[in-house]
């Protein structure tokens, strides 16, 4: 059989030179079920129409489309006072808290007084210039009597 005609029909198609008729005959050729196999594969393109037209909505199609229609519609929910000034109770019982906090704190290191605190600057206080003090252990109190000419130095070195 000679398929020249159906061809050029086809390469018609493509560049959009068709009428309606022509794609008539196009169709109804594609229908058929032996084929040559250099045109099987636009089979498809010619019979989806067809094919389409026997898919149909399902029996419930309605019923759902209604169903997400007609949702019930969400009522606004009613703000109380109470439920406006939530936040604000809310940092408040915070800070209450914070300082409450601080405040224990504050008083359990003034019950503990100053003896109980040790301060840094205090170990420093009784230094010498000299880095030889730090090396010779039990000789710091006498190398500090022997270099110090501030009486308060000597005081402090005799605790």
């Amino acid at each position: 059989m000679d398929y020249k005609y159906i061809e050029q029909l086809l390469e018609r198609y493509w560049n959009c030179e068709t009428s309606v008729e022509e794609e008539q005959i196009l169709r109804i050729f594609f229908q058929q079920k032996e084929l040559p196999a250099h045109l099987r594969r636009y089979r498809s393109l010619f019979t989806y129409q067809e094919e389409a037209a026997g898919m149909k909505l399902g029996d419930d199609f309605d019923k759902r489309v209604l169903a997400e229609i007609e949702r019930p519609v969400v009522k606004a929910r009613k703000l109380t006072l109470y439920s406006r000034f939530m936040p604000l109770f809310k940092a408040a019982a915070m800070m209450l808290l914070l300082f409450t906090l601080g405040g224990v704190v504050k008083h359990a290191t003034e019950e503990g007084g100053a003896s109980g605190i040790v301060y840094v600057h205090d170990q420093f206080e009784n230094r010498q210039e000299t880095p030889q003090v730090a090396y010779e252990g039990d000789s710091v109190k006498t190398l500090i009597r022997e270099t110090s000419s501030k009486p308060r130095l000597e005081e402090n070195s005799n605790r």
